[in-house]
């Protein structure tokens, strides 16, 4: 599933993009304006951002050049993450010509990853509960928390300052369920141990999002 959006449309995607990382294979952003939204969501998600040189209605095309700078900044700091390109068209205003339609064989190369093995999770204005294999409890998401996941062999580590309990949502796509699992938080082991599978977290899955290549088939909730 891919997404894409135009003008107003593409304030949209920049929104979405972030806060819904989890659900697209890829984002193409045209000739919008990101408002409030942040990129460090996009980690596993490839985006593309189309904007005319000479876009200059709410700054558009200062905008988009800026948010070209930071994925690559957070690309060079973080590699094998933020895929991204960002493309400005020398003399054109808010109409593209069409011209934007290059993204569409560059997207349809892409397809989505449910199961990364490092995710970062920002809350942006319009909260939710579920990130990738990553849940926090209902009501508990404010605006601009951070959390940070990776996994890696069985040693899954977390990092946040602002949360301290996380339901993990797990799979063997992710980590060897036969095996123990050792989970880390702010740098102090809060869990070493088996996790084990089961009927009940597989349907509990499916129920909150029909989703059966993103379907957790164990649960592990942790506290620090």
């Amino acid at each position: 599933v891919y997404v894409l959006g135009y003008s107003a449309g593409g304030d949209g995607v920049y929104q979405i993009g972030p806060r819904m990382a989890d659900r697209w294979a890829a984002a193409a952003m045209m000739a919008g304006h990101p408002n409030d939204a942040r990129p460090e969501s996009l980690r596993n998600l490839p985006f593309f951002i189309f904007v005319g040189g000479d876009d200059n209605g709410y700054n558009r095309n200062m905008v988009a050049a800026d948010w070209g700078l930071r994925l690559d900044l957070l690309a060079a700091s973080d590699p094998g993450g933020y895929p991204h390109k960002t493309t400005i068209y020398s003399g054109l205003s808010h109409w593209m010509e069409g011209r934007d339609r290059e993204v569409l064989p560059w997207m349809a190369a892409c397809t989505r990853n449910p199961w990364p093995k490092e995710v970062v999770w920002v809350q942006n204005e319009v909260t939710h509960d579920r990130f990738y294999w990553l849940e926090i409890p209902s009501g508990s998401a404010r605006k601009g928390q951070l959390l940070r996941a990776t996994a890696q062999g069985q040693i899954i580590t977390l990092t946040s300052a602002d949360l301290h309990n996380v339901m993990l949502l797990l799979s063997d796509a992710l980590l060897n369920l036969d095996e123990p699992v050792t989970v880390v938080a702010n740098g102090k082991i809060i869990f070493s141990g088996p996790v084990f599978r089961s009927a009940v977290a597989l349907v509990q899955s499916l129920e909150d999002r029909a989703d059966p290549s993103g379907a957790a088939c164990a649960q592990l909730t942790v506290t620090w």
